[in-house]
């Protein structure tokens, strides 16, 4: 079974909390596997700090809610500002899926805010220990 998950490009205001879903996002892209933190969540930090490629992302409309998420990503932004991440876990129950015509899951509105942090904190939270102790 595939890790789905949304990323969402939001702008930096003030009075929006990163621990909370902000009502305008820029764009979103789906991401149909490894879209755990350790995963897909590496790759995105990875990219803003270290400017690597993430590849296998699709665009899609900003109206598109997937029925068979398992995360959400948030990337704030706004220049002159640091660049921070959101995940959240999202939480399901049954009904239709509003992008195809299968009937899946539906997102409800207490999904758990699993991170919070710029992208070296979320690098230094899920980078797997490769040392010789484990």
């Amino acid at each position: 079974m595939s890790t789905r998950a949304q990323v969402r490009f939001a702008t930096r205001e003030d009075g929006v909390s990163f621990s909370e879903h902000p009502e305008k996002i820029n764009a979103q892209f789906y991401v149909h596997s490894d879209g755990y933190p350790e995963g897909l969540g590496l790759e995105i930090a990875d990219s803003l700090a270290n400017t690597e490629r993430i590849c296998d992302w699709e665009i899609e409309p900003l109206t598109h809610k997937h029925g068979d998420l398992d995360y959400i990503y948030y990337i704030w932004q706004y220049p002159g500002k640091d660049t921070w991440i959101s995940i959240f876990n999202v939480v399901f129950e049954e009904g239709p899926c509003e992008c195809c015509t299968f009937r899946h899951n539906y997102e409800k509105n207490d999904e758990n805010c699993v991170f919070v942090g710029k992208p070296h904190k979320l690098i230094e939270k899920y980078k797997l220990n490769t040392n010789d102790d484990g």
